[in-house]
């Protein structure tokens, strides 16, 4: 993460078009592979059932939640350049 965050630092001065695009594919390419660990997982798979619904609402409510702020955020950023609001 500090590598990541000096690099962007050295290099803030470049436009990355592409960087974006390729943000997404690595966060859809983990989503993904964490979808494949918790599937090969045994004790994972056959402790779903007393997991209970109280995992699933925080499950939703956490993800709702990271949905609206990123949205928030999203759009005050666009306010901000003058860009146009999705």
């Amino acid at each position: 993460m500090a590598a990541g965050i000096v690099a962007g630092w050295l290099l803030r001065r470049h436009q990355f078009k592409w960087i974006n695009a390729l943000l997404m594919v690595l966060v859809w390419a983990l989503l993904f592979f964490l979808g494949v660990e918790v599937g090969e997982n045994d004790n994972v798979l056959n402790s779903l059932n007393k997991l209970g619904l109280e995992a699933l609402l925080l499950s939703i409510a956490g993800t709702a939640g990271s949905i609206a702020l990123a949205w928030a955020l999203w759009k005050s950023i666009k306010r901000k350049e003058g860009g146009p609001n999705p």
